[in-house]
């Protein structure tokens, strides 16, 4: 559920500003959405401010309604300087596990932008994208930085309007509504008729599937830190 965003203080310039003193021309916010859900891709988002007021009642996007976050993303892509998007699909995660799926999902977004960044900031503490991009982790960053609060709303938005399309394709599986995370329809859906072909088939909710855990595909060796990003 959104938490209301009026109690907390909005996002700063400062970690931007303090890259930017040091020699940074170009600062990248960048955020990911899909991380723990069992179907869809994982999506991430790098964005670029310009240092001018974001738009009011930017915050990070799981405290913000789903029309609510809707509209600021729309005022969000009219506002950012630069932003673009990578992912790393279903069939990516099983083969490369999750943490180098990050990492394909990140640098693909970094590549799409119109410039290279000088800097990056990345929400959490987990560094998942390392050399050759200077990277600059920082725990609700989503929460305290303006370009990674602009990141956090376009990954959300764009990713629950891709899982929205699925919904199409494979109506019961409350794609639409709950973006690929294991809410009781989708549970239920799995259970009666199995896993789409958008479904993660390395991940042990198989296991729990009588009629289908013998789909279940092997699990890539972890990684350091890689255990951690895992459902």
């Amino acid at each position: 559920m959104a938490k209301a965003s009026a109690t907390i203080p909005p996002p700063t310039y400062d970690l931007e500003r303090g890259l930017a003193a040091a020699g940074a021309r170009v600062v990248a916010g960048v955020d990911e959405v899909g991380r723990g859900a069992w179907a869809g891709p994982v999506l991430v988002c790098a964005a670029v401010a310009d240092g001018s007021p974001p738009p009011e009642g930017l915050t990070d996007s799981k405290r913000l309604t789903p029309r609510r976050r809707t509209v600021m993303a729309e005022q969000v892509r009219a506002w950012v300087r630069d932003h673009a998007f990578g992912q790393a699909t279903p069939a990516e995660i099983d083969a490369l596990g999750m943490t180098e799926a990050l990492r394909l999902a990140a640098n693909r977004a970094l590549e799409a932008l119109s410039a290279r960044p000088d800097a990056i900031i990345l929400d959490g503490r987990h560094d998942y994208l390392g050399a050759p991009w200077t990277v600059h982790t920082r725990v609700k960053a989503d929460l305290t930085c303006v370009s990674v609060a602009a990141a956090s709303v376009l990954a959300k938005v764009r990713r629950d309007t891709l899982m929205a399309e699925l919904d199409a394709e494979h109506p019961g599986y409350g794609f639409a509504t709950g973006a690929g995370y294991p809410s009781p329809t989708h549970r239920a859906a799995l259970a009666e008729h199995g896993p789409t072909p958008h479904h993660r088939m390395s991940w042990s909710y198989l296991d729990r599937l009588p009629r289908w855990r013998h789909l279940r595909v092997p699990r890539p060796p972890a990684e350091d830190g890689q255990l951690s990003l895992l459902e």
